[in-house]
């Protein structure tokens, strides 16, 4: 395989095989309670999340509700996830800003989300192409590894390899992509269990790669 696009269309193939359908890891019921969810999966695994996110929605699970619960009621719900403290204060800023700004929606652009309290660009994107359907490639730490192991990124940064990866699959496709990769990269080829020679993709990829490849890290 010696172009990207090569490698991209191997890599599409068998991410299809092994995951022909592929669920958001995140327990949510629409756009707002992803947003939260999301949120709460910075330094925090996804089971961890989906352990609090039912005793703080029986809570408050719309902006209107959230922005009424002090900042001492959220974080006793999620105080056994990672950052949460801060997770906590922008969970109640960031529904008070929903309620004064756009009437208790979750807002559908980047730059409107950005602009949220503990909002990233990821955290956004996110948002965007799973409740929204807005074309989005979300890219954490496991999609930055594995599209440099494989060849498709030179993965200086998030946000070059988020840049390469969408130019490599078409839009209608990024949805299922990155869940798949991510999955992928947490069950096969992970950051100690796979050096880049290990896992099926990165063999297949590069069939000829004896050394170890380090990633430059997210």
């Amino acid at each position: 395989m010696k172009t990207r696009k090569e490698r991209a269309e191997y890599v599409a193939r068998k991410l299809d095989e092994l995951y022909p359908t592929i669920p958001i890891p995140l327990d949510h019921t629409d756009a707002y309670t992803l947003l939260i969810a999301v949120l709460l999966s910075a330094q925090c695994t996804d089971a961890r999340v989906n352990m609090v996110t039912p005793g703080l929605f029986a809570l408050a699970d719309n902006p209107h509700d959230m922005a009424k619960l002090s900042v001492e009621q959220i974080l006793e719900t999620i105080k056994t996830c990672g950052l949460a403290n801060s997770k906590a204060k922008n969970i109640k800023r960031l529904s008070e800003m929903l309620v004064e700004k756009y009437d208790g929606e979750v807002p559908r652009t980047f730059e409107q989300l950005e602009e949220l309290p503990g909002v990233g660009h990821k955290t956004a994107s996110v948002v965007m192409i799973h409740a929204f359907k807005i074309p989005a490639f979300p890219v954490d730490t496991h999609i930055h590894r594995l599209a440099q192991r494989w060849g498709l990124t030179k993965g200086k940064n998030v946000e070059q390899t988020e840049k390469d990866c969408k130019k490599l699959w078409p839009a209608e496709d990024w949805e299922k992509l990155h869940l798949q990769i991510i999955t992928y990269g947490r069950e096969y080829c992970t950051a100690r269990g796979c050096d880049g020679t290990v896992c099926e993709i990165c063999r297949t990829t590069h069939p000829n790669r004896k050394k170890p490849f380090k990633a430059n890290k997210a």
